[in-house]
């Protein structure tokens, strides 16, 4: 099992926090939001830490998962 620091988790969750309002709020499910949480975890497992790249990381998937969940 992979171990992510407290101070990795809050970076998480911050990030998704500013990935979500990024999505139209019309799509602004839990969902999506599970799907967001999903993409950031696995760029975090990936080795991408910081914030900025969390939220590149998630920013990217935004259309993608739209479209899955449409």
């Amino acid at each position: 099992m992979t171990y992510y620091s407290p101070q990795l988790i809050q970076t998480m969750r911050d990030a998704l926090d500013a990935v979500m309002t990024k999505v139209p709020m019309n799509h602004a499910t839990p969902g999506l939001k599970a799907h967001l949480a999903e993409v950031i975890l696995q760029a975090a497992a990936q080795g991408l830490t910081s914030y900025d790249a969390l939220v590149a990381a998630g920013s990217d998937q935004i259309q993608t998962i739209i479209s899955m969940l449409s």
